[in-house]
């Protein structure tokens, strides 16, 4: 089966490196491949499957490669492939890097289809210095994070994490769930956290919503919630986590938010490698 161009969704979270010994951010990289881009080829009777060649790299301001990986991606086999949604294929990695300015960039080609290439590049700019209060990257999720996780590369804080592949919430995904991790809060101290929803260019909040926390000694303060987009319009939307005590805000975070209504997927890939 021939399909159109393969589609590249990366993620990238910064966090603190908890690590003393080394200096440096701690960086996810979550690469997501919509599987409905993919040529699905025959391999026996009622048996198609497909393959995603992903080669992802850091770069450094002089040109040479930071990181850099080659993985091969495989859909599970399927019986019918006029089916409408087809498994996506996900990959995330997990680095720390000396802070500093980077370029991230992805290259996904069919293996079936050589000249059928997506290429995504975003610039990376890593700094952890701060000693005042400061959050995270926001990273969106299309499950509840699952606290209790045993440590492994998809879990952050004490929590199992399921992205949100682009922050695209589609069709059926009625739900938002975040995580982002404050650093540097005074233990014990009672925070107010606010979330706001907002379109694109836009003048007043889609959605808003209160929470608090308690600093913890030591170690980062997770923070996680859940926003209901049911009543939310299609759009892009930039949402704003801020942090604040009664009398004045300590640090902001945002990200973006995409809203389908139209179309299932990519939302929700399975557990990533």
């Amino acid at each position: 089966m021939l399909a159109a161009q393969p589609q590249l969704l990366l993620d990238v979270a910064r966090f603190r490196n908890l690590d003393t010994s080394v200096k440096g951010s701690v960086v996810e990289i979550y690469a997501t491949i919509p599987g409905q881009w993919l040529t699905y080829m025959r391999r026996a009777p009622k048996m198609y499957q497909a393959a995603a060649i992903l080669t992802l790299e850091i770069i450094r301001p002089d040109g040479q490669a930071a990181y850099q990986e080659n993985i091969t991606l495989k859909p599970p086999v399927l019986s019918d492939t006029t089916a409408a949604i087809k498994n996506p294929l996900s990959f995330q990695k997990r680095l720390v890097l000396p802070d500093g300015n980077y370029s991230v960039r992805g290259l996904v080609r069919d293996q079936y289809r050589n000249s059928q290439q997506a290429l995504v590049e975003m610039p990376l700019v890593l700094a952890s210095a701060d000693v005042k209060p400061t959050l995270s990257d926001v990273v969106l999720l299309a499950k509840p994070a699952a606290k209790g996780a045993e440590a492994s590369n998809f879990s952050r804080g004490g929590f199992s994490l399921t992205r949100a592949p682009g922050g695209t919430y589609a069709r059926g995904a009625d739900k938002l769930w975040l995580y982002t991790e404050l650093y540097n809060a005074a233990p014990e101290q009672e925070l107010q956290v606010r979330y706001r929803l907002r379109k694109a260019g836009g003048k007043t909040d889609a959605l808003t919503q209160a929470a608090t926390t308690r600093g913890l000694a030591g170690r980062p303060t997770p923070i996680t919630s859940e926003l209901d987009l049911s009543k939310v319009p299609a759009g892009d939307y930039t949402l704003t986590v801020e942090v604040r005590t009664p009398k004045q805000v300590l640090t902001t975070q945002t990200a973006t938010v995409h809203r389908i209504t139209t179309d299932y997927a990519p939302a929700g890939a399975g557990p990533a490698r």
